[in-house]
């Protein structure tokens, strides 16, 4: 067809005014740049295809352009097209006597040394890439549907092989939803447990106040399971305040922030509660790929599957972004769960699962996490070794796994320490920023995610962590 050019252009939306095509045109123009609109670089259509657009003539174009140029608001060069001009901002007058204002900062600290995120700059972007075109070119037309509420069934398929082989979960496709993250996924327990009549869930006495706030907004209370030495006291679930309670959320492979295991007879105990009470364990198991210094302990949904639920996710392994998570549930939930995901219809990315699991089949995650295995330690012995050097006085625990450590502080010394953090420009946070409102203060530390910053950043941050400790 003789128009097919029209279809080509990049659209531009103009209300034109004033008398006259090209003068309307024209004022059209300045006012989206003066107003920021349209931003110095932006390319602006073709004067043809603005032309088709406008059902004006070209020449009505090509000349309003060559007006603008010659005024400065537009650029022409040959190969680059017609651009809207560079433009500096104006001048602030300045006040005799007074010196001029600073421009504002955005307050970003130089080092960041807060838990819960990996080194971003090492994504595997080339592997990823790689996945990502071998599972388009196989995708099927219904991938770029709506689908099935738990996901796409060939990342369920390898996720369920991958967990029951790395953490000895036992999973079939069937009883795995894909969710946008751990949240997402606590949000949909949530409802579920609200519909089965569950009002309270106990909770770690150390976590994140984003589960227990989450929890709260549906109606559920989240007391606070006691704590010794020795880590979680399992045993003192279905007793006393806690009698009441119908799931609890653990991180038994790896506490976070505290950094422990659970130990054996825990496990257990949490498992026979489950089993007596009718109950539900919530495991999140948020970093369970990363172990150095004992065997990796496996997920405790093996121990009973019809009583945990487990989850996990992408984001500590690879990166949040991708809003990639998953959760292995008991047969009697997982109609119900996929039921909640479908009817708020808050799904990943169709082409992000279909990726990642062409990642998983491939063997790249398992090579991915690996080398990050061997980076990660290198960083938590190089965070020892400085420490020691520094501050000897410093203990350091919850070492043996994961993506953080625990310094332990004088009492009392935390807040003036994450202060002077502050001043060093070192993001940092103490333990007690972690702790349940109902819990008792039980320690003062510093809890330091060593695989957050770049390399290029890494010694700086190391340097600028032992500046503030005693």
């Amino acid at each position: 067809m003789a128009d097919d050019w029209a279809t080509f252009g990049a659209d531009l939306h103009l209300e034109l005014s004033g008398k006259g095509l090209r003068n309307g045109l024209m004022d059209a123009l300045r006012e989206a740049v003066r107003s920021g609109r349209l931003a110095a670089g932006v390319r602006l259509p073709s004067s043809r295809s603005l032309a088709a657009d406008l059902g004006m003539a070209r020449n009505t174009v090509a000349d309003a352009y060559a007006e603008l140029v010659a005024e400065g608001w537009l650029t022409a060069r040959q190969g680059s097209g017609t651009r809207v001009a560079p433009r500096s901002a104006p001048r602030r007058p300045t006040v005799p006597g007074r010196a001029p204002a600073a421009p504002p900062t955005a307050g970003k600290p130089a080092y960041n040394l807060r838990p819960g995120t990996p080194d971003l700059a090492s994504f595997p972007r080339a592997e990823w890439l790689k996945a990502s075109r071998k599972a388009l070119m196989a995708a099927p037309h219904e991938a770029f549907g709506y689908g099935d509420p738990r996901g796409r069934i060939e990342l369920r398929t390898v996720l369920a092989e991958y967990l029951a082989r790395a953490r000895g979960v036992h999973a079939t496709p069937e009883r795995i939803v894909v969710c946008s993250g751990f949240v997402h996924g606590l949000m949909l327990m949530g409802q579920v447990l609200w519909a089965r009549g569950v009002r309270e869930v106990a909770v770690e006495s150390y976590g994140l106040s984003i589960h227990w706030d989450l929890l709260s907004r549906a109606g559920i209370r989240t007391p606070a399971l006691p704590l010794d030495e020795h880590g979680t006291r399992t045993e003192e679930l279905g007793t006393g305040e806690l009698s009441a309670v119908g799931a609890v959320l653990m991180t038994p492979a790896h506490q976070f922030p505290l950094g422990g295991a659970l130990l054996p007879d825990r496990r257990a105990a949490a498992v026979d509660w489950a089993r007596a009470a009718d109950g539900v364990i919530l495991e999140d198991d948020y970093d369970g790929e990363f172990r150095y210094d004992r065997q990796p302990v496996g997920a405790l949904q093996g121990l009973d599957p019809e009583r945990v639920v487990y989850l996990g996710t992408a984001s500590k392994s690879l990166a949040p972004g991708l809003r990639l998570a998953w959760m292995v549930l008991p047969e009697h939930l997982a109609d119900e769960v996929a039921a909640a995901k479908g009817a708020i219809d808050w799904m990943s990315s169709a082409t992000d699962q279909l990726t990642f699991a062409e990642f998983l089949a491939s063997g790249a995650y398992d090579r991915h996490v690996r080398a990050m295995r061997l980076r990660y330690r290198r960083r938590r012995d190089q965070l020892v070794a400085a420490v020691a050097a520094r501050s000897p006085e410093t203990r350091i625990s919850g070492i043996a796994a994961g993506l953080h450590a625990v310094l332990e502080l004088p009492a009392g010394t935390e807040a003036s320490v994450t202060r002077a953090a502050a001043f060093q420009g070192l993001a940092l946070q103490g333990v007690n920023r972690f702790r349940h409102p109902s819990a008792p203060p039980s320690r003062d530390a510093l809890v330091v995610g060593y695989a957050t910053p770049p390399d290029s950043a890494w010694s700086g941050a190391l340097e600028s962590l032992c500046r503030v400790l005693p």
